[in-house]
């Protein structure tokens, strides 16, 4: 567990808040190293006794008890297995205070948005997602610095919950230097398949191929950049990929779909000796990665009423993200609440 990161958010608006994370592996424990480097108050808690000891020694505050790590606690992270989130988000919601903001890191979210709002945590919850991650595992893999500009999903809602929202995405910005990308649970799932999803399914079957292929030992002495890169998320460890994987099924199902589509006409023009057709399939490739290397974004600045239903404000926020835009500011000054957005070059949303 490292702390190697400069200490963000120098204006010092954070702080002395009180957080907590709540599951201190590397997700987890890297998102407490970064609140604390923030000066927040922050305190994490896990499960596991050894991890809680871990911490300790690395001059982290780990009560015992869950419930001690979230008393007084002005926002709480979710940090746990994806499959444990909804027995803790009901926990957690029973011992933080009322205005507590809870949100979660876990990698799909309609599942758990419908459970909130079954529970009537709608007002408090804000789901979220950081799309940043890596072949390590544990507190000891955390690093302040994992999550530093990285693209980080977060759910508004209508009513009492945008106002939740506008002050998670303040703290996400001003601290991690984050991008926070507004989107409906239903959007990101779809949108999380194809751009994080389908990649381990792909990175397994590439590594899983190369262990029973008749020359393993070789085809692994020879692997360079590309079969490196391809497998890397394979390192994951197997219950969290299987997790993540079951937990959007459908959705990564479909997006197998369409690359085993695009897969099978790369390997009819093989088949059939067709350069150009390879050539041109290939070129539409390359535009997207070349796309996701340097792509041109315009900047603007939204406002509305920080008070009312914020239905507007919502569906803004929202086609702003499935439009592949993100937000880097979100101030609420004398009841206007003031968006800095940015959006692919010529789709900004009305």
């Amino acid at each position: 567990m490292t702390t190697d990161a400069s200490a963000p958010d120098p204006a010092g608006r954070w702080a002395g808040v009180r957080a907590a994370v709540v599951g201190t592996g590397l997700i987890g424990g890297s998102v407490l190293l970064r609140l604390r480097a923030a000066g927040l108050d922050v305190a994490g808690w896990d499960p596991d006794p050894a991890t809680r000891r871990h911490a300790r020694r690395q001059g982290a505050e780990a009560p015992e008890t869950l419930d001690e790590a979230v008393a007084g606690r002005r926002v709480v992270l979710l940090c746990g297995p994806l499959p444990t989130l909804a027995d803790t988000l009901l926990r957690v919601a029973r011992a933080a205070p009322p205005d507590c903001v809870l949100t979660d890191v876990g990698s799909t979210k309609a599942e758990l948005a419908a459970f909130a709002a079954r529970h009537g945590l709608v007002d408090r919850f804000v789901p979220g997602h950081p799309m940043a991650g890596a072949d390590s595992a544990g507190l000891t893999s955390a690093t302040a610095a994992l999550l530093d500009s990285a693209a980080w999903v977060l759910c508004p809602s209508d009513g009492p919950a945008t106002a939740a929202f506008r002050w998670l995405a303040a703290l996400v910005v001003d601290v991690f230097r984050a991008r926070v990308v507004p989107m409906s649970p239903q959007e990101h799932d779809e949108a999380a398949a194809l751009a994080s999803h389908v990649p381990h399914l792909l990175a397994g079957a590439l590594a899983g191929a190369a262990r029973h292929a008749a020359l393993r030992d070789a085809v692994l002495a020879l692997a360079a950049g590309s079969f490196r890169d391809g497998t890397r998320v394979a390192g994951t460890p197997a219950a969290r990929t299987a997790s993540m994987l079951l937990g959007n099924r459908d959705r990564v199902l479909d997006g197998l779909a369409g690359v085993t589509a695009f897969l099978d006409r790369l390997a009819g023009a093989l088949r059939a000796g067709d350069a150009a057709s390879l050539t041109a399939l290939y070129a539409e490739a390359e535009a997207t990665r070349s796309a996701l290397l340097a792509r041109p974004f315009d900047t603007s600045v939204r406002e509305f009423p920080a008070g009312g239903d914020h239905a507007a404000e919502v569906a803004w926020l929202r086609r702003l993200g499935a439009g592949g835009g993100h937000l880097s500011a979100c101030r609420v000054v004398a009841g206007t609440v003031s968006y800095t957005a940015h959006a692919p070059a010529g789709t900004a949303p009305a």
